[in-house]
């Protein structure tokens, strides 16, 4: 299981080029929105999804003839509203359109923009980039500098990279108008696990394979074995008390509290009460939850509006794996803003089977 950014290294390790797969605009209902990414290499292998896999196999082929070409990029497009289109209407009922940026990604432009864009969503620092959809030219804003060696790119990339998200517009220049996508990086969220448990394990593998940046923490040395946990998870025995000198708690959107150990659980409490964390979960029923409130005392106050406890959606089932689940998924509503709803309730039509 890897991640772009690991792909990516590996492609660049070896000096080969690789294509990069953007969308720059979509109407209708598409599986992914303006400025989702993947990934090419010139040996066919590919990472990441810009449909639900209808497309990637023609995207493939067009990467690969890029990568044959002199060209630097290309755009493809693929249109679905119909149910009558011979190619792309074969029951996909996706009912949308999205345009597609190749862009070739090689030793001759330093593997950018894309360097800089995985660079800092790795480092969780801002960059973006503004990319010429005709000929490729690209601008490029990071944390240090901006870019100039495209001027008339330069001011939309700055707005990217104070702004965020991703846009596709028409500017004016003295060659006529031309189309520019730019887009910011991305910061995959961070969870902290504090407990190293046996339920802890199908936690840490639902949120890494949501790409998450996972750190699973323990008190008790018996319990830190990384192999137990998905490579990418930092798995760290830690001193309660001084549980912020080992994770950067500045830096984690989401913390679970497991470690099925109330004094424990007390104490990791304790610590996070103090940091900026948004989401912290608790794993236990709600009794167990004003137990350790008590406890607290003042800190429960500044805990409070944070705390989600008993943790997770309900979603039934009483297996690790389902409860692990149901951890993740609020966790996921709650960093997009959502409830954790069905789609269905929100959009209730009238169906009438034939």
């Amino acid at each position: 299981m890897s991640t772009l950014g690991e792909f990516f290294a590996r492609e660049r390790r070896s000096g080969r080029p690789l294509v990069a797969a953007f969308i720059i605009g979509t109407e209708g209902s598409t599986y992914r929105k303006c400025g989702a990414l993947m990934l090419f290499s010139s040996g066919g292998e590919r990472l990441g999804l810009l449909s639900g896999g209808c497309l990637e196999g023609d995207l493939q082929d067009h990467a690969l003839r890029l990568l044959a070409s002199t060209e630097r990029c290309t755009v493809r497009g693929y249109d679905s509203r119909g149910s009558d289109d011979p190619v792309w209407g074969l029951g996909l009922g996706c009912e949308g359109l999205m345009r597609v940026l190749l862009l070739k990604i090689d030793e001759h432009s330093g593997y950018e923009p894309l360097a800089s864009l995985l660079q800092a969503s790795d480092s969780r620092t801002a960059a973006a980039t503004a990319i010429d959809v005709a000929s490729g030219e690209f601008s490029i804003c990071t944390a240090a500098s901006c870019a100039d060696s495209a001027p008339r790119l330069a001011l939309i990339c700055a707005r990217r990279f104070a702004e965020g998200g991703a846009r596709t517009e028409w500017i004016d220049t003295e060659q006529g108008s031309r189309e520019v996508f730019s887009v910011a990086a991305e910061h995959a969220p961070t969870l902290l696990v504090c407990g190293a448990g046996p339920d802890a394990e199908p936690v840490a593998e639902f949120a890494a394979r949501l790409g998450w940046q996972v750190t699973v923490v323990d008190h008790r040395s018996a319990y830190i074995t990384p192999q137990r946990f998905p490579a990418r998870c930092r798995v760290l025995e830690v001193d309660i008390a001084a549980l912020g000198e080992s994770v950067d708690l500045q830096h984690v959107d989401a913390a679970v509290v497991m470690s099925h150990h109330l004094t424990a659980d007390g104490r990791y409490l304790a610590v996070l009460a103090e940091s900026s964390v948004a989401y912290i979960g608790l794993l236990g029923p709600a009794a167990r939850r004003e137990r350790l409130a008590a406890e607290l005392g003042e800190r429960a106050a500044r805990l409070r509006p944070r705390l989600h406890a008993p943790v997770g959606l309900d979603l039934g089932g009483r297996t690790p794996e389902a409860i692990a689940l149901s951890i993740v998924a609020e966790i996921q509503a709650f960093l997009n803003g959502r409830r954790g709803a069905p789609f269905s309730a929100a959009h209730q039509g009238n169906f009438s089977p034939v």
